[in-house]
């Protein structure tokens, strides 16, 4: 396949504080070498990663600093949950 016809890397990165923040929020994001450095980021600070292409999509059209729309709770929900639950798995083995 020629690189014209490879889709481009994409990673969107969140922050949910559930003291602070109504909703989940979009802290960066971006497309092929952008979406390198998110991940160089998240492996350089042990953040999971999770991989979605349709998700990491929807959350594309989000704005920077701004709260995920209501339509993507449920499927962040999921996320996070999968994350925590990494958290408290890799907690125990410490």
């Amino acid at each position: 396949m020629a690189d014209a016809e490879k889709p481009r890397k994409e990673a969107v990165a969140i922050r949910y504080d559930g003291k602070e923040d109504k909703a989940p929020k979009v802290v960066a994001k971006g497309k092929g070498l952008v979406a390198d450095q998110i991940l160089a980021a998240a492996a350089k600070h042990t953040v999971p990663v999770f991989q979605n292409r349709t998700l990491a999509a929807m959350l594309m059209a989000v704005e920077l600093d701004r709260e995920i729309p209501p339509a993507l709770y449920q499927a962040v929900a999921e996320v996070l949950a999968h994350i925590y639950r990494l958290d408290q798995s890799r907690g125990r083995k410490r």
